[in-house]
């Protein structure tokens, strides 16, 4: 039996959220190794290699002069702003907590469309991100004995992914996504190397790092891909809450693989975040229908 489109959708969305999270888990192993700067250059070298191929066999790299674009290059500039912080979240906090606060990445994009691009926000969804990033403050435990200030890493990923996700909303639809996925890795690579020395300088890099950062850098490409599918395939009101299947995944890999035991607080914290994310998502759905509803031509009587 074929899949609906929403289902196909929803099904690539979980692929990518599961292909991301094992990302950043493959990517906590090797921090006690490697810099934070050698893994982007790594990781990003074997990234940039897989999009230049898929790039290059479907012929929908476009010009090199689209990377010169001010809306392409604001975005790779959040980018390396959001690799930055959340990679050093990862080498500093546990894998779940910080996975946990990037649940709130969808309240803060709508933040960011109400405040920056005069987006219509009613009440009850600026009530919802306000109870959502409360759920954030639990995750954070902001008391003497329970914060960690290496948690604002996260904090700041959430704020420069969220400007990355609007700044690509302003993006042209002729930009080749490709090119601009191509450019996003290219600029994180660059970042990287320049920051080696800064960072320590470059150390030996094992066979089994090695393989690590190449598994990463595969599941970066399938994750990419597989969220361009997904939000082409489904609608997006539909297709969006399945993002927070990376919370699951981070629990499990959290749990058997760091050794990680969650507390009663964080789990509230990304409970609260997700209940808060998932309202929003259904505001912003009804919102679209009573918005086409009022547009739509009424068909003439018989």
């Amino acid at each position: 039996m074929p899949l609906s489109e929403n289902a196909r959708g929803a099904l690539f969305m979980s692929i990518a959220m599961a292909a991301f999270t094992c990302n950043d888990a493959l990517v906590k192993f090797v921090t006690s190794e490697l810099s934070i700067a050698q893994i982007m250059a790594v990781r990003g070298i074997m990234t940039m290699l897989l999009v230049y191929a898929a790039a290059r066999t479907v012929s929908s790299l476009g010009s090199w002069r689209v990377m010169l674009h001010p809306l392409v290059l604001l975005r790779g500039t959040f980018e390396i702003g959001a690799t930055l912080t959340f990679l050093s979240a990862l080498a500093n906090i546990e894998f779940a907590n910080a996975s946990s606060i990037m649940q709130s990445l969808p309240l803060a994009v709508t933040l960011g469309a109400a405040l920056f691009f005069g987006e219509p926000v009613g009440w009850r969804r600026w009530t919802a991100i306000a109870v959502g990033f409360l759920g954030v403050l639990l995750i954070l435990k902001p008391g003497p004995e329970g914060f960690a200030p290496a948690s604002l890493f996260a904090v700041g990923a959430v704020f420069f992914t969220a400007a990355r996700d609007l700044t690509t909303r302003r993006m042209s639809k002729d930009i080749p996504t490709l090119s601009v996925t191509l450019f996003t890795t290219l600029a994180n690579t660059i970042m990287g190397t320049l920051l080696i020395w800064p960072m320590g300088g470059w150390q030996p890099v094992s066979a089994g790092t090695f393989t690590c950062l190449a598994i990463a850098s595969v599941a970066v490409f399938v994750g990419y891909q597989s969220v361009i599918m997904s939000m082409r395939g489904g609608e997006i009101s539909f297709v969006a809450p399945f993002r927070y299947t990376s919370l699951v995944w981070a629990l499990i890999i959290g749990i058997l693989f760091f050794g990680e035991a969650p507390d009663f607080l964080m789990l509230l914290g990304a409970a609260i975040v997700i209940g808060s994310g998932l309202y929003t998502f259904y505001r912003e759905a009804k919102r679209r229908t009573v918005t086409a509803a009022k547009t739509s031509p009424v068909s003439p009587s018989a």
